[in-house]
């Protein structure tokens, strides 16, 4: 079990960060190291050599090494559902049989947008993306990062059940000229196939001849799409190894890559293969997402921190938090190990975050004065865009180093409202260039961090079954059954409500 291992790394010998850095003059350059064009700077955190030597050898007690190379060959690293996990190989770092699939069906997908863009659909200028969790967070983070002024479609994504989400999705669209984007990979997801049916209804009502020949449809469940409604020439498929949150490199990219053009979703795919090999073949010590989530690990295992925040100091960058809540709680948000035995230490701590200078004006209070320890993650781009005041992105960087610096070293004062206690972690991503390679690259690390921390776990980062109870009871409840299980509280707000 984990929990023997475990018990080698020894939380009471950390120290201060300003006492690591005076005791070690090559901390920086240890813990700094530099893939695909990004600078990871890790040496703010608490993470010292010894406790890196003995997260090295937890890593080798716990076979990190065999589960990466199954992660890269195909192997069962999904067991509860006997899959393997094919994300990789959407970006060529898979099996051979796996990459070769994928790369069909991504020639597959550049002949749909190909036709798109000849006019096989007519003159279309826009897309409504509909999808729910990874089917739109990941196409999302895409299009606002890299899209914003040179978008060849005007992409709108809508996940919501809510009316109001529908009515602000196709608020500036065109029902005339917009082809609709329906993600899903068992597509029977019900908030899909709700809004999917809105879709068709606004396409009609606007007066659009044949509403379902604006749908493309993209699952693993072909057969499910056909039986909607929809040509079997107008499906994209993607692996059912692949899981929603690590889905973006798959045809559920198709608005992504309609919108930023194909070169740029290579480009994209390119920048992770880059991360995969890195991944794949660095050794423990010089493992970017290893490292990352020994710094995990020690904050959420070992010194009780239940929660991560990430700032986005980049406006393109927004929705970088919300992507990696997903990605990171929903894969190791678990309460036992992967062959079903209780959870011996604390899981995934909660992701959260924000947005450059908006946040310090806001929860920054109490990341430096309150008594939550919290680490933090500043990632930042060094380039702002061309067309800006530079002036302006130099002041946003410099505010995202100083608040680094300040949380660490903190300020003495006799005053206890100005006293600021400082040893307080924190990480820094820096990006040289935000374009499709690098986001590629980062979004894979984020993605390798999660698999890094599920092997230290002992969870299985690929499955959820966490999300179905909720929505199996709202299911049951739509069709006028279940009430009479409800507790007393639950029948009331529904009866409340007048549902």
């Amino acid at each position: 079990m984990v929990a023997k291992h475990w018990k080698s790394i020894d939380s009471h010998a950390v120290r201060r960060l300003d006492a690591l850095f005076a005791a070690e003059p090559d901390r920086l350059s240890k813990l700094t190291f530099e893939v695909a064009g990004i600078t990871f700077d890790w040496s703010k955190t608490h993470l010292d050599p010894a406790l890196l030597k003995a997260f090295v050898t937890l890593s080798d007690e716990l076979g990190f090494a065999a589960a990466r190379e199954a992660l890269f060959t195909g192997g069962i690293v999904n067991p509860s559902e006997g899959q393997a996990a094919e994300h990789v190989a959407e970006r060529g770092s898979g099996a051979a049989e796996a990459v070769d699939l994928a790369t069909a069906r991504r020639q597959r997908m550049r002949a749909l947008i190909d036709a798109i863009e000849a006019g096989a659909f007519g003159d279309i200028t826009g897309v409504l993306h509909i999808g729910i969790g990874g089917s739109v967070l990941g196409p999302a983070l895409l299009v606002d990062a890299l899209g914003r002024d040179r978008a060849g479609y005007k992409v709108r994504f809508l996940s919501n059940i809510d009316g109001e989400a529908f009515d602000e999705a196709v608020g500036d669209l065109d029902p005339a000229t917009t082809l609709v984007v329906v993600a899903s990979k068992t597509f029977t997801t019900s908030e899909t196939l709700a809004n999917m049916a809105a879709a068709l209804n606004w396409l009609d009502e606007a007066g659009v001849e044949d509403p379902d020949g604006r749908l493309i449809a993209v699952t693993a469940n072909p057969e499910a799409a056909v039986a909607a409604g929809i040509d079997e020439t107008r499906v994209l498929v993607f692996a059912h190894g692949v899981g929603g949150r690590y889905s973006l490199w798959s045809s559920v990219g198709v608005s992504a890559a309609m919108a930023l053009g194909w070169d740029a979703f290579e480009a994209l795919l390119e920048g992770a293969a880059e991360m995969d090999r890195h991944f794949r073949f660095a050794d423990g010590a010089d493992n970017v997402p290893l490292i990352a989530a020994f710094a995990d690990r020690l904050y959420a295992g070992k010194l009780n921190c239940q929660t991560r925040g990430v700032f986005a100091y980049d406006e393109r960058l927004r929705l970088l938090p919300p992507y990696l809540q997903q990605l990171e709680m929903e894969s190791n948000g678990k309460s036992v190990t992967a062959d079903g035995q209780p959870l011996d230490q604390p899981s995934a701590p909660v992701t959260w975050g924000g947005t450059g200078t908006d946040a310090q004006h806001a929860v920054f209070q109490l990341l430096h004065q309150g008594t939550v320890l919290v680490p933090v993650e500043f990632v930042a781009v060094s380039e702002g865009e061309d067309s800006l005041d530079p002036e302006h992105h130099r002041l946003l960087l410099l505010n995202a180093f100083a608040q680094g610096a300040a949380l660490m070293q903190g300020r003495a004062s006799d005053d206890p409202q100005r006293n600021y206690p400082g040893n307080r972690p924190s990480a820094t991503v820096l990006v040289e260039r935000l374009d499709a390679r690098s986001l590629g690259a980062l979004i894979a690390f984020y993605e390798h961090r999660t698999f890094a921390n599920a092997v230290l776990l002992g969870t299985n980062p690929f499955d959820q079954f966490g999300v179905e109870l909720g929505k199996d009871i709202a299911r049951t409840l739509g069709e006028g059954a279940g009430d009479a299980e409800l507790d007393p509280s639950t029948r009331a707000l529904m009866t409340r409500a007048g549902v």
